[in-house]
């Protein structure tokens, strides 16, 4: 998911650029696979975390999921503020409630240049573990609340663009179908393999 145009955001000289990762663009194959919930936390784990944070600064983005960078597991980062204090590591999420409805615009790393409106709940109730391995419990509206479920979804194999209305696709179709190009020409031999993460 970007991030708004403006947002506060930590510099590219803060960034450990040894510890960036590479983010699966659309319509690579490991993008619609359904993740599997994590069932160890170790140092291993935290230090991946850690790179999936300096990823996403570095890709201006305000969430990250597991899968999008080619670790399939039930994991993803958020952050809507840019300062590195705010940012959020959910661990095998669950959304329990939802309530409302709002429909904004949405973009994503792994759809570059590629922007739609979709419709999702308002606000959510989310649990999922944190970095320590404790189950914690969050309500959220606004931003976070949109970028917990788009990063929820990539969870389950699902990217944005599946909720988009159907003239919403035929704005962006033409953005798709170089997306794929690209990935055609860049993968010659499919389906292309989910990339080990270190």
């Amino acid at each position: 998911m970007m991030a708004r145009p403006g947002a506060g955001r930590r510099t590219r000289e803060n960034l450990n650029e040894s510890w960036l990762m590479e983010i699966l663009k659309y319509p690579h194959p490991c993008l619609k696979r359904k993740a599997k919930p994590l069932k160890k936390l170790d140092r291993d784990v935290v230090q991946r975390v850690e790179e999936m944070f300096e990823t996403m600064v570095a890709a201006h983005g305000v969430g990250l999921a597991g899968p999008q960078v080619g670790w399939e597991v039930r994991l993803f980062v958020i952050n809507v503020t840019g300062q590195k204090a705010d940012g959020l590591l959910f661990i095998n999420p669950k959304i329990m409630e939802t309530e409302g409805t709002v429909t904004q615009e949405e973009g994503c790393l792994s759809l570059p240049g590629i922007n739609a409106k979709v419709r999702r709940a308002e606000k959510v109730r989310v649990q999922a573990f944190d970095v320590k391995g404790q189950w914690f419990e969050l309500a959220a509206d606004g931003l976070l609340a949109i970028a917990v479920q788009h990063e929820n979804d990539h969870l389950d194999g699902k990217l944005f663009i599946s909720k988009v209305t159907r003239a919403g696709k035929v704005l962006i179709a033409s953005k798709l179908k170089d997306l794929e190009e690209e990935f055609a020409s860049s993968h010659p031999d499919t389906p292309a393999p989910c990339p080990t993460q270190r």
